[in-house]
């Protein structure tokens, strides 16, 4: 692994780690020799995921965490520091979508605020707490950390009728590079991970619609469905064939990471 997911030794704290891309984040870090602290609201899940990684060679923690919840957050962070010692790493990935296919001028206040409180709340409190122990560190002579957030496609184009999802994850692009100029003097990177389209069996109804082949395919950034082995030698390549269809390729953009 190479970059934001080059943590072999060092200690991750993975949120919403229990599915998806995050559960992918977690094993491929652990499988890497990374301990890992799974941070999730459903104890059944996290307990789950622990147990995908019991034969990797790094240790694995779970902990109760609500990230809406700063107080909540704060409990977890001092679990995970009893436990560790350090948090050397933190990818962000709980999160909504979708949220019914109103439009916007049909969208209600609630809607727009929950979506808002669930993408992007989340994320401040845990990068706030993981980044006050990064910095703590930093001024004692040990600078090192990694800020991770997943993002969306919906970020770079858009998304109909999801517009309040789309502006929560440009948002997290925004601030992930605002992080990146704030904590670069401790060593802290902050970063965007930009999932891309891959082809799987969720997505195999959607290349057989020539509609969409010949609209759609041609507004996204890459121009076509990727293979798996397309991204393999690029820095790390993750998917849950059960739940998910993307990848977490990295490139350096702005002085942050991206992937498209």
């Amino acid at each position: 692994m190479s970059g934001i997911f080059d943590l072999t030794g060092r200690v991750a704290v993975i949120t919403g780690g229990n599915g998806g891309i995050g559960l992918g984040i977690a094993q491929a870090l652990n499988a890497a020799g990374c301990n890992v602290a799974i941070w999730g609201r459903n104890a059944e899940k996290n307990a789950n995921a622990a147990a995908s990684m019991k034969a990797a060679p790094g240790k694995v923690a779970t902990q109760f965490c609500d990230v809406t919840d700063p107080g909540s957050v704060k409990t977890a962070m001092k679990a995970t520091l009893d436990t560790f010692g350090r948090v050397d790493g933190c990818f962000a990935n709980a999160g909504i979508g979708g949220g019914g296919r109103r439009s916007f001028i049909d969208r209600t206040e609630e809607e727009w605020r929950r979506m808002f409180a669930t993408n992007l709340d989340g994320v401040f409190h845990v990068f706030q707490a993981a980044a006050r122990h990064m910095t703590e560190r930093a001024e004692a002579g040990d600078k090192f950390g990694r800020l991770v957030a997943t993002s969306s496609l919906a970020s770079l184009f858009g998304t109909a009728r999801n517009e309040h999802y789309a502006g929560t994850k440009a948002a997290l692009n925004a601030l992930c590079r605002a992080l990146g100029v704030e904590l670069a003097r401790h060593g802290v990177t902050a970063n965007a991970i930009l999932p891309g389209w891959i082809k799987s069996d969720m997505t195999a109804g959607i290349m057989a619609n020539d509609k969409f082949v010949a609209n759609v395919m041609p507004r996204i950034p890459v121009r076509r469905f990727g293979e798996p082995s397309d991204f393999g030698g690029i820095a790390v390549y993750l998917m849950s064939k059960a739940s998910s269809y993307h990848t977490a390729d990295c490139f350096v953009i702005d002085g942050g990471y991206t992937a498209f």
